[in-house]
């Protein structure tokens, strides 16, 4: 193997392609007992067996899953990170065991169905050195998919698959090395956002972003609307999103046409109060790191369907 930064990476050896090694990683609340389990046996039934399996408790205590098998990483830390805060403690941990090239990030709730999808993961990495993100196909129990779920403009077949700018967070696997460059996860962010902040970074570092319909999550239809603080917490994260990523002229324009779309699809003045609340505390409150992406990337995306404006 190729050794970048202290860690074997995937490349050619003797004109042979090397199969990338690959993680599993669950961030879980500890509220889901029965799912999560459920999703470890379909783990533990793939045909390619993951190098590396870490669960973390994200402010809780993990519960009893008979589920587990073979040898799995658990970690418990004592304060809900949100989302991408546990996510980003499972990235850490497993750059602590220095052998892994893939992670695939998997929402608690989630089943795999098939079982040849890490098999799928494992293939598309090693065929492709700047793949970067692959995103999952998430379809509920009736095989359906909903909108918001497919990653392109238009929301049009579920099943193309191709390059696009955006992935979901319910399924998707990242390369490591991608990550090393980019930075991890947008802690702070909590829940909302976080997945285009790293794919804005990841495009702008000229890594590949694939929508891979054959790799299928299975997630019951839900809202994002559920959460208690969607429409503030959605509303922040998008001025901090584009306050840390986009260049200077299009900041007004992003958010002039977001603040249009959110007035016209606001269902009650109680969500609309939440969001403008969301918004002013997205403009006081310090968004992070500004890195602004070059205006190629900016050109890259507006060519893969999804202008930075939108």
């Amino acid at each position: 193997m190729v050794d970048v930064g202290g860690r074997n990476e995937v490349g050619l050896v003797g004109g042979m392609t090397v199969e990338p090694r690959i993680a599993v990683a669950v961030v879980t609340m500890g509220n889901r007992p029965v799912a999560l389990n459920a999703l470890l046996e379909s783990i533990a039934k793939q045909d390619l067996a993951p190098d590396r399996i870490v669960l973390v408790g994200n402010g809780c205590p993990l519960p009893e899953l008979p589920g587990l098998s073979g040898e799995v990483t658990t970690i418990e830390v004592e304060e809900n990170l949100g989302c991408p805060g546990g996510r980003n403690v499972a990235l850490a941990r497993l750059r602590e065991f220095g052998d892994i090239d893939v992670v695939v990030d998997l929402d608690d709730d989630g089943l795999l169905v098939d079982p040849d999808v890490l098999t799928r993961v494992r293939d598309l990495y090693a065929a492709d050195p700047r793949l970067g993100i692959v995103g999952f196909r998430i379809a509920d129990e009736n095989g359906v998919t909903q909108r918001r779920h497919v990653p392109r403009p238009g929301a049009g077949d579920p099943m193309l698959g191709g390059y696009v700018t955006q992935f979901l967070g319910g399924g998707h696997a990242l390369r490591m090395a991608m990550l090393d460059e980019t930075g991890d996860w947008p802690a702070a962010f909590f829940f909302a956002h976080e997945e285009t902040d790293l794919a804005w970074r990841a495009v702008d570092a000229d890594w590949k972003i694939l929508y891979e319909p054959r790799l299928l999550l299975r997630h019951p239809s839900t809202s994002p609307a559920r959460h208690a603080i969607y429409h503030r917490v959605t509303a922040r994260n998008r001025v901090w999103l584009v306050r840390r990523r986009l260049p200077l002229p299009l900041i007004p324009v992003h958010l002039g046409v977001w603040i249009a779309i959110t007035v016209l699809r606001a269902r009650s003045t109680g969500a609309l109060r939440a969001w403008f609340a969301g918004f002013a505390e997205g403009l006081r409150e310090p968004a992070g790191e500004r890195r602004p992406m070059s205006w190629r990337s900016v050109w890259r995306l507006t060519r893969l369907g999804r202008p930075p404006i939108l």
